[in-house]
């Protein structure tokens, strides 16, 4: 893994993020691939926890910032609609001191706005933040990041803590969205998610949205954003630059 680093085996895929209202795309999440010579692709399941396990998910996050402000400068040059792109980071990356000026420098590097990039960070790295990590999180929002908290509702977060946090949305968890056709009580969670996030100011995005009805389902409540298969697998830069396109032809003005 640490070859495949310094070697330039690792590669980013982006799955398009929608506006649930016109259907728009506004943005992605990135997601990490590895392209190993010999056993082709490796899915992330196999390598992110032996990175975990090691400083290497720090290095594989550095590896993401990077690659993802560099695609976002070309898309810009190209003239792809202004995008913002969402980088998973660990738990002990939000610990790193070198964070907040190792993103500015990218930031000033390829001419993005921070209002670019967004940050997700999970419900278990809240429960392991410190005085330091709070610190690093209100430094990032200082300077127009945005801070999403993915897989939200799967964890334990206090609600009283969770409004003195800077985020600026919340993604329910895919295990609620997968069951909304059939599920009462998983109908019930994501409206109350997305009623949650509203009153506090934040932006809800739903992940793993695979069918119409599900998508109907969400528009109805008042989620403000989707991703998932019924709109795109994640994909390598190239074809995600045409999905785009694609899209933006088809979609209605205003």
């Amino acid at each position: 893994l640490h070859q495949a680093i310094q070697q330039g085996q690792l590669c980013a895929y982006y799955q398009p993020k929608l506006r649930l209202s016109d259907s728009a795309v506004v943005g992605a999440e990135a997601l990490i691939r590895w392209r190993h010579p010999e056993r082709g692709l490796i899915p992330p399941n196999q390598f992110i926890p032996v990175a975990e396990a090691s400083d290497l998910i720090v290095d594989l996050g550095d590896w993401m910032l990077g690659e993802v402000s560099r695609q976002l400068a070309t898309w810009r040059k190209v003239g792809l609609p202004h995008l913002s792109i969402a980088v998973n980071l660990a738990a002990r990356h939000f610990r790193e001191p070198r964070l907040v000026p190792h993103i500015e420098r990218l930031l000033a590097t390829y001419g993005l706005p921070p209002e670019a990039l967004e940050l997700e960070l999970t419900e278990s790295t809240l429960l392991e933040t410190g005085t330091h990590t709070m610190d690093t999180l209100r430094m990032l929002r200082q300077r127009g990041i945005g801070l999403a908290i993915d897989d939200f509702g799967t964890g334990y977060s206090s609600l009283g803590y969770l409004k003195r946090l800077p985020i600026t949305a919340l993604k329910i968890d895919q295990s609620f969205v997968r069951d909304l056709e059939h599920d009462s009580d998983d109908r019930t969670l994501a409206a109350t998610i997305v009623a949650l996030g509203h009153s506090l100011g934040l932006k809800v995005i739903a992940e793993g949205v695979e069918t119409e009805q599900q998508r109907r389902i969400l528009l109805e409540q008042g989620c403000d954003l989707a991703q998932g298969y019924l709109f795109s697998r994640p994909l390598p830069a190239e074809d995600f630059m045409k999905f785009n396109g694609a899209v933006a032809k088809t979609t209605c003005p205003g």
